[in-house]
């Protein structure tokens, strides 16, 4: 074990762990606003946007991450969509989240007491305002500690994308122990700053949860 491996390594695997972190963050990100569109289609009462986001979810939580992203990464440009490496990943990552985090928020909606958009629709307030200002705040607050479980499950996820040459923090380690013959060190550094990022989003949610609960 040489300490000065990792030492000499440690700028280019933070850099590289900087471009896992909002790789991450941007695939939770749009995968919020695909989640929370598709539970917001199966809670419609329309028969066939539920089966549509069912066959979604499905698709999605039932086939495995690394074999999605090479769907998308080696299927698109069959029909003339050529995707780059960095999409493909954040594609990958934003449509396996989405199918997540609309489970998790329609597991959510079960916690909000069905009252208040019945006396709601008897008030007349129309659905979006419904969802917007009522029931979507609520599930939020009881889904936060599963959304940050589901954020650090998607960064350690996000070492897939390495396959399709995105140098995010896994690749960048198998690059340098290859030239360096060291994979100990590296890979342990690499196993560290994992750790340290995923302990960090963990402190973070529970704050979060701490401040929600606080009112």
């Amino acid at each position: 074990m040489k300490f000065s491996v990792i030492i000499d390594a440690l700028p280019h695997l933070l850099g590289a762990a900087v471009t896992t972190v909002w790789i991450s963050l941007l695939g939770v990100m749009l995968g919020q606003v695909i989640g929370v569109l598709v539970c917001v289609a199966r809670q419609s009462g329309s028969r066939a946007a539920d089966m549509a986001g069912g066959v979604y979810v499905s698709f999605f939580r039932g086939v495995p991450l690394l074999i999605q992203l090479l769907l998308i990464y080696y299927m698109l440009p069959l029909i003339g969509i050529d995707v780059p490496p960095l999409v493909a990943a954040i594609g990958a990552l934003s449509l396996a989240s989405g199918a997540y985090v609309s489970e998790i928020y329609r597991g959510a909606l079960n916690g909000v007491p069905h009252g208040q958009s019945e006396a709601a629709l008897a008030l007349g307030f129309p659905a979006p305002t419904i969802w917007t200002r009522i029931l979507l705040p609520q599930a939020f607050r009881i889904s936060v500690p599963a959304l940050v479980n589901e954020l650090i499950l998607l960064l350690k996820a996000s070492s897939l994308i390495s396959v399709v040459g995105v140098a995010e923090l896994t690749r960048t380690s198998q690059t340098i122990s290859a030239s360096n013959y060291r994979p100990l060190e590296i890979y342990l550094a690499a196993g560290l700053i994992y750790l340290a990022i995923n302990g960090a989003l963990a402190a973070f949610g529970a704050l979060v949860e701490r401040r929600l609960q606080q009112g």
